[in-house]
């Protein structure tokens, strides 16, 4: 989607791949302000509009956001904010009026703006495959302890022992 059908500020948030590219892991990337989904919601859904129509849901990991209302009311229309326990935390997926669906990497609203445009960017691409936590951790856009944390249980860190993690 070309950065003109957004307004200056949004286009710095949101990046989206060309129409004709590898699907990979997500279709871009977006950059919110807050972790309130209901805030952030009006913004994405009017930047979108022109490449999935009016969108009509958000599926989001619940671990990764502050959702006070499950449904709510953008330009008359009903958004449901659907809760997905089991979805990637930094990714959101879009479903827009003509029944197609986005794939978000959200970029934590907390990252230095230099690694975010970087993950904008390079998410954006249009033969990017990389995954979310590849794109997040290669610019360094998650907050250190995330990264620690991540490393640690992907290297065999994180266990149970009857029932109680340790």
């Amino acid at each position: 989607m070309c950065a003109d059908s957004f307004s200056p500020d949004t286009a710095e948030r949101l990046r989206i791949k060309p129409r004709n590219s590898e699907s990979g892991h997500v279709d871009g990337a977006w950059w919110p302000r807050s972790r309130d989904l209901t805030a952030e919601v009006p913004e994405l859904a009017t930047a979108l509009n022109g490449r999935i129509g009016p969108v009509w849901r958000v599926a989001f990991p619940p671990s990764g956001w502050e959702v006070a209302v499950h449904e709510m009311i953008y330009q008359g229309r009903l958004v449901k904010l659907e809760g997905v326990s089991s979805q990637n935390t930094h990714v959101v997926h879009v479903t827009g009026g003509n029944m197609r669906r986005l794939t978000l990497l959200t970029i934590p609203p907390e990252a230095d703006a230099v690694a975010a445009e970087a993950v904008l960017v390079a998410a954006s691409g249009q033969n990017n495959v990389a995954g979310p936590e590849m794109l997040l951790d290669e610019y360094r856009a998650r907050p250190t302890p995330e990264n620690a944390l991540a490393r640690w249980e992907s290297e065999g860190g994180r266990g149970d022992v009857a029932g109680t993690r340790v």
